[in-house]
């Protein structure tokens, strides 16, 4: 039986990847961490259900990060309010920061609200929702 910091460990080390993935634009490693029935809600944009239309969203421009205004995902106070050895539920605090090329500025504020399930020695994401509570465009 796999234990709670196991878990948590399993579960924080997907979330920093996916992170890192989506901050520098490699969308095929970050849409590598969904299992194939994956599910991405944002608000005010339609449900992308599946990987192929998770890759697609991620792809689009305006949704790929410019490199010439770099961005970074700050992900921390996760909490697994869930959890066994195949399944597991968390909630994560995050603010997304922007370079606009003279300084850094934060540009979201958010939760997310996962649900993951073990695959071999990898948590992957079934369901990720996320709660903006603050939004600067």
């Amino acid at each position: 039986m796999s234990t709670h910091a196991q878990v948590h460990s399993g579960i924080q080390a997907t979330i920093a990847a996916h992170a890192q993935a989506q901050d520098d634009g490699r969308v095929d490693d970050m849409v590598a961490l969904y299992w194939p029935d994956g599910v991405v809600e944002i608000p005010g944009f339609k449900t992308l259900e599946g990987t192929d239309a998770i890759r697609a969203a991620f792809s689009q421009p305006g949704w790929q990060p410019d490199p010439a205004k770099p961005q970074r995902h700050v992900v921390t106070n996760t909490v697994l309010t869930e959890w066994n050895d195949r399944t597991a539920k968390a909630t994560s605090d995050v603010i997304m920061l922007k370079n606009d090329g003279v300084g850094w500025s934060v540009a979201i504020v958010a939760r997310y609200h996962d649900q993951f399930e073990v695959s071999g020695e990898r948590w992957l994401l079934r369901r990720r929702s996320d709660e903006y509570i603050g939004f600067q465009p």
